[in-house]
């Protein structure tokens, strides 16, 4: 089962919107309307997804470069390119940027923006103008990262793991700021989707007879908002401690650096299915629309991805 083309008066309704800022909700949406401005003000959602694709891609030609250059230096013993600690802000720079940048927003973002409408047979998604909304909070948390590259790289790996991150001269507070930003588009492309799948499915389009890719996209949207503001809230102790000395994961200070290990793989653990999710569901929908006859038992085909996403958000 591919796309749902049935459509539904609630998928206008939801998002208050009848056909974006084209005009015409049934014109081709590369044509519909032309220049940058159309771009950037648009509320289509297949739009708004091939503006994520962009960016992921460039996020991915950016972290493989990072990556190009640390396999560079380690060519052979002692100093090829770079010192020690140049080499280790690439390190970092190529983890976050790939972890942060492209992993995580890549399929949900990009892919599941294109597709998810259409597949359940909706206009859009629920809520036009968030969704927008979103992609510009993710172009903010990138300026804010490239911020820090140009403040002094960090060189405490992506994890930033205390107590070492509370000590280093480098730029942490601007590069956790900026994955912070990160996580509410995140978090507004999750629940975008939640609402989207419960309330703007077309008639006929049951749970039972959603497309694998939508199951997979609905519980990578769990996962984003269950587990992401944990992420945010570890940062901002991170940045509260850095300026202000709470001691929250300072040991000088009476706090607990393992402390912080703990809330950063709150996320970090559900973060692997995250990226793991998605490509399963890519699978899943690939054969199940090859596949003839239909698909057996599809039914525990669409609850493996909610029996993996749930878990692993729990349990470390």
């Amino acid at each position: 089962m591919a796309a749902v083309d049935v459509p539904h008066a609630g998928a206008v309704g939801a998002g208050h919107h009848a056909a974006d800022s084209h005009g015409d909700p049934d014109a081709m949406y590369l044509k519909a309307s032309h220049g940058i401005r159309s771009w950037l003000f648009t509320l289509d959602h297949k739009r708004i997804g091939l503006m994520y694709l962009t960016m992921v891609c460039i996020a991915f030609l950016v972290g493989g470069i990072f990556a190009l250059l640390v396999r560079l230096e380690l060519f052979s013993r002692g100093m090829t390119i770079i010192d020690g600690e140049t080499y280790n802000r690439f390190f970092t720079l190529h983890g976050a940027v790939m972890v942060f940048l492209f992993i995580i927003p890549s399929v949900p973002a990009a892919l599941g923006n294109f597709f998810l409408p259409i597949m359940i047979g909706a206009k859009d998604v629920a809520f036009p103008k968030i969704n927008l909304l979103s992609f510009y909070i993710y172009i903010a948390g990138v300026i804010i990262l490239l911020t820090s590259i140009v403040m002094g790289a960090v060189d405490t790996g992506w994890t930033f793991y205390t107590p070492y991150s509370l000590q280093t001269s480098n730029s942490v507070i601007s590069m956790t700021l900026g994955v912070f930003v990160l996580g509410f588009s995140s978090i507004l492309t999750g629940l975008n989707f939640l609402v989207t799948v419960h309330t703007m499915r077309a008639p006929g389009v049951t749970w039972t007879r959603m497309p694998l890719f939508v199951w997979g996209m609905y519980a990578t949207a769990l996962i984003q908002i269950l587990a992401t503001p944990v992420l945010a809230i570890t940062l901002l102790l991170l940045i509260a401690e850095r300026f202000f000395g709470i001691g929250v994961f300072d040991p000088k200070l009476g706090g607990d650096p393992v402390l912080f290990q703990h809330f950063f793989w709150f996320y970090s653990h559900p973060a692997v299915y995250i990226m793991i999710v998605p490509g399963m569901a890519i699978n899943s929908e690939l054969i199940a629309t090859a596949n003839f006859p239909k698909i057996w038992r599809r039914e525990p085909a669409e609850m493996s991805s909610l029996a993996i996403a749930m878990p692993g958000t729990i349990m470390m």
